[in-house]
């Protein structure tokens, strides 16, 4: 019976898998959107709730456990100025997986996974 087994392994050992997912987590707060596999981006998606949780209690032991988290300070800075903000009256649900077709290689299901209510940049200008 498999009561109580909630994730994924992703054919990885325990640190491996956790490392990655780390990564990961950095890589969507410094770019906002990221392109990898459905079954990493679903495990990908509580992981950084989490993180960004943390940022909205704007407390010095979150900033710490984010840390200890991510292992990056401009990943933590940016979950603690720009997207606490950006988030304070979400009750959740910051991020967002949209399906992108199959890797060529392996046949492989690919999956964006970005945050909500990013900031659109505007196109550069076009000026005669």
């Amino acid at each position: 019976m498999r009561h109580g087994v909630a994730n994924r392994k992703l054919n990885r050992t325990s640190s491996h898998r956790l490392a990655m997912l780390e990564n990961m987590a950095v890589s969507l707060i410094k770019n906002e959107t990221i392109k990898t596999t459905l079954p990493k981006a679903k495990e990908l998606r509580p992981f950084v709730e989490k993180i960004i949780t943390l940022g909205k209690k704007n407390k010095e032991s979150s900033r710490s456990s984010a840390y200890n988290t991510l292992q990056d300070k401009e990943a933590v800075a940016k979950v603690f100025k720009e997207l606490s903000v950006r988030y304070k009256d979400r009750n959740g649900g910051y991020c967002r997986i949209v399906k992108a077709g199959f890797r060529t290689g392996d046949n492989a299901p690919m999956a964006f996974i970005q945050l909500l209510d990013q900031d659109q940049s505007p196109e550069v200008s076009k000026t005669k």
